[in-house]
């Protein structure tokens, strides 16, 4: 499980845009154990990985290609 805090530093997203996410129906899966929101790492990872095959749909010519 991670935090919202170790989320946003693994991802480099601040809180404040994670909480919004998480509002508003976006970024991975996250639920309240007591007060706490937290997201469990193999969501994070399912998410990360859809986001990558979204960004790949939106550009393909740029997959692949090695970076300058």
């Amino acid at each position: 499980m991670l935090r919202t805090s170790e989320l946003s530093r693994l991802i480099k997203v601040p809180v404040g845009t994670l909480r919004q996410w998480r509002h508003r129906g976006f970024g991975p899966l996250g639920f309240r154990v007591g007060g706490t929101v937290v997201y469990r790492r193999s969501e994070v990872d399912r998410w990360l990985a859809e986001q990558e095959r979204a960004e790949r749909e939106r550009a393909p010519y740029c997959a692949g290609r090695a970076s300058a």
